[in-house]
């Protein structure tokens, strides 16, 4: 008997990785974002690799270690042994967004630095979480001491005041005390792993829209559809971004999709008209 096992295309993979929230593979989803760059890519192979580094970690950890002194010891391994940091050099560069690039790199921008370095502490039996702060994703770690919020481009501990500072910096409200503000800790909530890999591909997103690049854009469209496919926004930026690569048909099912699932405002009426200028050109 010969058996045909089809494989995977990786949009199929990734659907498969993203469908449930329950055990969300967040390591393994992020490190398929990269595919579409890089059709190569062996996703079990970057597993291994970080696999690799946490078992090097491990061997730095006593025996008798308790949170406080795992969460130093890794902190200098990943950023003062494996010299992880920032990407200050091209901040915009796609592969910081990769994490099979990243591990080889070792620079990136904070939330790609974040997903490796949680899959370390996790690894250790750290309480590690990601949040998505406003401007700057960050870590926080929940110890016996207490709770610790680090910053994923170099490892330092920030306090509550610098926290408050960085978002007063952006016009946010917060306050440290006052009821009539935005308490800080609204700020500092966990960021679910379905968030964190939106907010990866919406930077992705972002760069890609700004050079006009509409074939990579609709490709990180397409995964962003399957993580949110509730988001009628998204159906519009792709049914925009497909009429400008040339596949019209596609383009008028996303934007017909998007029309018939929101109500009408603003900005309603220039998709409408969009589509009957596609239809026109078919």
């Amino acid at each position: 008997m010969n058996l045909s096992l089809e494989v995977p295309t990786p949009l199929e993979y990734f659907a498969s990785l993203v469908q449930s929230d329950t055990d969300f593979p967040l390591l393994e989803a992020a490190i398929c974002l990269a595919q579409d760059d890089y059709p190569d890519l062996d996703v079990e192979q970057v597993l291994g690799h970080v696999d690799q580094l946490l078992a090097r970690l491990k061997r730095r950890i006593a025996a008798d270690a308790g949170p406080l002194q795992k969460l130093r010891v890794l902190n200098q391994f990943f950023f003062q042994d494996l010299n992880f940091a920032g990407n200050v050099n091209d901040y915009y560069d796609p592969d910081n967004s990769y994490v099979n690039v990243v591990l080889q790199s070792r620079r990136a921008i904070p939330i790609s630095l974040a997903v490796i370095w949680m899959e370390l502490a996790q690894g250790l039996g750290l309480a590690a979480k990601g949040v998505g702060f406003p401007g700057h994703f960050m870590l926080k770690v929940n110890l016996p001491e207490g709770q610790v919020v680090i910053d994923p481009l170099d490892g330092q501990s920030l306090s509550r005041e610098q926290l408050s500072e960085r978002l007063q910096n952006q016009g946010l409200p917060v306050a440290l005390s006052d009821d009539m503000e935005i308490p800080l800790g609204l700020y500092l909530q966990m960021a679910p792993p379905r968030d964190i890999i939106a907010r990866m591909l919406r930077n992705l997103k972002e760069i890609h829209a700004a050079q006009e690049d509409w074939p990579r854009l609709v490709s990180v469209l397409n995964r962003l559809v399957i993580l949110l496919p509730d988001q009628w926004g998204l159906y519009r930026e792709r049914g925009l971004a497909l009429a400008e690569t040339g596949h019209i048909e596609r383009a008028l099912l996303d934007l017909e999709n998007y029309l018939q699932n929101t109500q009408v405002a603003q900005g309603h009426q220039a998709i409408a008209l969009r589509v009957i200028e596609l239809r026109k050109s078919r």
